[in-house]
Order: structure tokens, then C-alpha cells, then sequence
């Protein structure tokens, strides 16, 4: 399975369709809404989404959507990479709610070879996110620092760090 890319494995163009998609739950938002202090009515309080809102009921916090579909594309997009540098621009562009799919997508925009060190590269990607209607929900572009074959070469290979099993005596 493919974890990432190296520099050379970008193109230009290419859209990688991150599978599978999540599911949100309603305890998976509150979780997210507890963890990070987010304590918005509109995300915890069904009564006063209902009630108050124009939603009817409670809404997703949009940044799980957008960690959720960043986490999607580790595989495809950062899973070799060395710094994510930037997100240059998120768009929340539809609500999610609790039992909505999310799927997404990753577009390369541009590449570019680092210009202080020679065995590292930019990627710049869209990342789009949609419900399982096929409602867009989120979009957001990067710009993530990836390695070159060659600094993957010299720092051990694939797996780098992965301990290799010891032999059992008899």
C-alpha cells in the first residue's frame, strides 16, 4: 500500500480520490467540540439548533470536516512529507451534519524543487470535500514539503524507522 509520495510522484493535474469515507457521528463531533473547547450551541445543543437556527438542527464543526478530509489524504498526498508549510485558504462551503458522508479528493496544482536544499520539494494541492449526495462541503489548498527519491534513499528507505522482528529461540 502506498503511503505518501515522493516529489517525482507528483504530476501536475493528477486528482487523487481518497477512499474510504467517514461517516460523521454525532459523537464524533461532540468529541471533537470537547477536545478543542468549542462549546458553540449550534454543535453541542440539539434544542437550541432546532429552535433557533435556520439548520433545523445541530450542525457539524466545520474544522472536523476539514481534519477529517486532511487526514484522508495522508495517503496520498503528505504520508512522505516533511512539513506541511501552509494552508493557503479554507472554505467551509455547505454545512455536515451527524450521519453525513464525507468523501474527498486532492488536485495538484503546482510542484516546485526546494530552492535551499536539493533533495526536497513543494506540492501545491486543492483538497475538496463532499457529502454523499455530492454536496461540496470544504475546500482548502496547501502547500506541503515533500522528499526527493534521493532523501528517501538516504535516510533508509520506505520505512525508515520500522524494527525488523527477532528471531525466536527454540
Amino acid at each position: 500500500m502506498q503511503f505518501g509520495r515522493t516529489y517525482e510522484e507528483f504530476e501536475v493535474g493528477a486528482t487523487y480520490k481518497h477512499w474510504p469515507g467517514k461517516t460523521v457521528t454525532e459523537y464524533d463531533d461532540h468529541l471533537f467540540c470537547l477536545l478543542t473547547m468549542n462549546h458553540h450551541p449550534l454543535h453541542l445543543d440539539a434544542h437550541y439548533a432546532g429552535e433557533t437556527t435556520d439548520f433545523g438542527k445541530n450542525v457539524v464543526v466545520g474544522n472536523y470536516v476539514y481534519s477529517l478530509l486532511l487526514g484522508m489524504s495522508v495517503p496520498d498526498v503528505s504520508g512522505k512529507a516533511i512539513a506541511n508549510l501552509e494552508i493557503e485558504s479554507l472554505k467551509h462551503v455547505a454545512p455536515t451534519f451527524h450521519g453525513d458522508t464525507i468523501y474527498g479528493e486532492t488536485t495538484v496544482l503546482d510542484k516546485w524543487p526546494s530552492k535551499s536544499k536539493n533533495d526536497r520539494g513543494i506540492v501545491h494541492v486543492e483538497t475538496r470535500g463532499y457529502k454523499q449526495d455530492g454536496t461540496l462541503v470544504c475546500v482548502f489548498r496547501r502547500k506541503v514539503m515533500v522528499p526527493t527519491q534521493t532523501y528517501i534513499k538516504e535516510r533508509g528507505g520506505e520505512q525508515p524507522a520500522r524494527p525488523e522482528p527477532k528471531q525466536q529461540e527454540k
